[in-house]
């Protein structure tokens, strides 16, 4: 399949933020007794209440305009950020996906192993396109494609063919070298890997630790959004890509016509054109 549509990324995030539950102002608390009734006293009949927006990210303390208008204001600005790097993980991950290869495949008869995944890293393409508009911005997109690059990287290095039958022909091959083939295509998640840092809490506590900085407004529930909803297209997308186009080749070394007409590929090797992840 193709890399994680951005729509579907910002949807996943934006309900994972929600689920914080975040009321705005933080900590308010409505005056009792006579204070109560001087705070209610001071606001004209209209700015009493105004009717909340359930679709925003944050909730009303009250239903006070001023509050409502917080909310709007805050959500606004989180949903806009959530868009923006949304949109630059997934355009990352689409470039990675166009210029991924395997390489190294080794291939023996009609199994292949071994191999390693190359493709364009994240964490620049991230901060490229990723919003920048506020020295905040800037530096939660640093810390977020850190974060997302490092470990979809470290995921990457641990992509091994692990043993498959790949070349059904190659087990009697009736030529001296077997020539360019493509292999049977399996799905992404087929492969040996090892996801644990795209999980999203291992993720979250990285992003945390890299900002480093506990002030932040509502930093942690951001990433941890962010977090889950890359974790969550992660295992989407190896579940659905599938891996073709690994062309494998090789010598077969005990080709003796018209004695040993046909025989095995040994010590043949296969490769990925770009674009083999579909």
């Amino acid at each position: 399949m193709p890399a994680p549509q951005a729509a579907l990324m910002k949807n996943l995030a934006k309900v994972a933020f929600k689920a914080h539950a975040i009321k705005l102002p933080v900590d308010w608390k409505q005056p009792q007794g006579e204070e109560g009734k001087q705070y209610v006293d001071s606001f004209k009949p209209n700015e009493r209440f105004a009717p909340p927006d359930p679709s925003k990210l944050f909730i009303p303390a009250s239903t006070n305009k001023y509050h409502i208008d917080t909310v709007k204001k805050n959500s606004d600005g989180f949903e806009k950020y959530i868009d923006g790097i949304c949109d630059a993980i997934c355009s990352a991950w689409s470039t990675f996906q166009s210029t991924a290869t395997l390489v190294g495949v080794v291939i023996n008869a009609v199994t292949a192993a071994v191999g390693q995944l190359v493709g364009a890293p994240l964490t620049p393409l991230i901060l490229a396109q990723g919003p920048k508009a506020s020295p905040a911005e800037l530096k939660f997109t640093q810390t977020i494609s850190t974060v997302v690059g490092t470990a979809f990287a470290a995921w990457q290095a641990s992509v091994k063919v692990p043993g498959l039958p790949w070349y059904p022909a190659f087990a009697a091959f009736p030529s001296p070298v077997a020539p360019p083939t493509p292999n049977v295509p399996v799905p992404l998640i087929a492969l040996t890997q090892v996801p644990a840092t795209m999980q999203a809490a291992a993720m979250h506590g990285q992003m945390v630790g890299v900002h480093g900085d506990p002030k932040a407004q509502h930093a942690s529930e951001l990433f941890d959004c962010i977090a889950k909803a890359v974790n969550q297209c992660f295992t989407t997308w190896t579940a659905s890509t599938m891996v073709t186009n690994v062309l494998g080749m090789g010598p077969i070394p005990t080709f003796a016509p018209p004695f040993v007409p046909v025989g095995p590929v040994v010590g043949g090797v296969g490769t990925m054109t770009p674009g083999g992840l579909v």
